[in-house]
């Protein structure tokens, strides 16, 4: 299994960066008492304001002249908002070092952004940091990315050779025998000549790269248009490849946004609601049947690893309960146990699952891992929805998707919404899925049995 760090250098950077503006503005102004509202502001809003402008997003391919554009920007939306804030306050004596404070925090800024540039390349020059690559196809521009690749160690590539079906004594093989090279030498990118391959070869090399979490590049075949799937990047002056663009939770600046309010949304569930409810349905559960109030189970998570989920026991205790799902009129469902599931409050524990991080909020539900094995032989792409972590509840299921699967199209039709969710997931989306979600439990749901 590969191990990349280099998803941790954007987020130390930002650290940087922000322990270097609250060093700013604590030494230089006065220590007044709302200094720390002010150095809280400044902070955040460079935070928010470079997430906007993309200013850490930096690839190993841009050259100096994009970090000089990507600082501009920067520094021009936090101009705005450094003066903005001076509107909102009074006067006082941080106002008078104003621009001295916003000198000091461009100026420092700046400089551990070029430091951190240079120091970077140097780095990957000594043969550090690096990414496996291939090229699958081969023409005239694939074979100047290639001389890229050799030339300028600086940007971090490992080239480990070439694939394709014409005749060339420098090739590795065939490209079919590409698929199971990638996966012995952990190659990070691949390189797809477009000129050579076809469609459906393309779109076979894409669906293998998205299993196996590997970044894919095309370079493109002039006499054709490109989606808006693809984006741009640019390896000199002339010379373009087309990234397949990556998933919205490819972005860490998205895994942080999502997993900050599965933490902070989980404990006010906890706090305001399991505190309470938790010691009711114990009693409830324990005066109908024996066994625990709580049910363990199995369930397959992120990356298909699997965990243990917490739910209320809806069900007497049974041999049964980790082979299939409950159906109609269950035998098995207790009175209690029949109310907490056409309500949901039986997947109220999974809270702490979303807090332990086996789950999120929001997501694809979880499945058993016996069932996982089956459905991955009826629909294509199952295996993407493990790319992200499992949720309490989702787009399938206020889509009318959940509780029994009685037709082969049901699990289809959860699937197909998943990787919707996977594919197209903002944060305005999961608060819209929760907010039907608890329309749809007070409303009632006929499928919830």
């Amino acid at each position: 299994m590969k191990h990349r760090y280099s998803f941790l250098i954007s987020p130390l950077k930002l650290l940087i960066d922000c322990f270097s503006i609250f060093f700013v503005v604590y030494v230089v102004s006065d220590k007044e008492f709302y200094n720390l509202a002010f150095i809280s502001y400044i902070i955040s809003f460079w935070v928010v304001s470079s997430f906007f402008t993309k200013y850490y997003r930096v690839l190993r391919v841009n050259k100096f002249l994009r970090l000089l554009t990507l600082t501009i920007r920067q520094f021009s939306l936090f101009i705005l908002g450094f003066f903005t804030f001076f509107g909102v306050f009074k006067e006082g004596f941080v106002v008078n070092n104003q621009f001295l404070i916003l000198l000091l925090i461009l100026s420092s800024t700046f400089l551990l952004k070029v430091f951190s540039f240079f120091l970077l390349r140097w780095y990957r020059n000594l043969g550090k940091n690096y990414r496996k690559v291939i090229v699958i196809g081969t023409d005239e521009t694939s074979r100047k990315i290639i001389n890229i690749f050799n030339e300028n160690k600086k940007l971090g590539y490992k080239y480990l050779g070439f694939f394709t079906n014409k005749n060339s004594k420098n090739k590795i093989g065939g490209i079919e025998d590409s698929y199971q090279f990638v996966l012995e030498n952990a190659i990070d990118e691949v390189y797809c000549s477009l000129n050579e391959l076809s469609s459906d070869t393309v779109n076979k090399i894409k669906s293998f790269a998205n299993s196996h979490n590997i970044s894919l590049k095309l370079i493109p075949d002039s006499r054709k248009l490109y989606s808006k799937n693809h984006s741009i990047e640019f390896y000199d002056e002339t010379l373009v490849v087309l990234n397949v663009n990556k998933l919205p939770f490819e972005f860490n600046e998205n895994y942080v946004i999502k997993r900050f309010f599965d933490i902070i949304f989980s404990l006010l569930v906890c706090l305001f609601v399991m505190s309470w409810l938790l010691p009711i349905l114990w009693v409830l559960i324990k005066i109908e049947s024996k066994g625990p109030v709580i049910f363990l189970q199995e369930r397959e998570g992120l990356d298909g690893k699997q965990f243990v989920c917490y739910k209320f026991r809806s069900m007497k205790l049974n041999i049964m309960s980790d082979k299939i799902h409950a159906t109609e009129n269950d035998h098995r469902i207790t009175r209690i146990g029949s109310f907490i599931r056409k309500t949901s409050i039986d997947e109220l524990p999974q809270f702490f699952n979303v807090i332990k991080g086996d789950m999120s909020i929001v997501g694809p539900r979880p499945h058993l891992p016996s069932l996982s094995l089956e459905y991955q032989k009826d629909v294509d792409d199952y295996l993407k929805r493990h790319i992200v972590k499992p949720g309490i509840t989702g787009l399938a299921q206020i889509s009318g998707y959940r509780g029994e699967i009685k037709n082969r199209s049901d699990i289809k039709n959860r699937i197909r919404l998943d990787i919707f969710y996977i594919e197209n997931w903002s944060f305005l989306l999961d608060v819209k899925i929760i907010l039907m979600t608890v329309f749809q439990v007070f409303k009632g749901d006929e499928k919830a049995y």
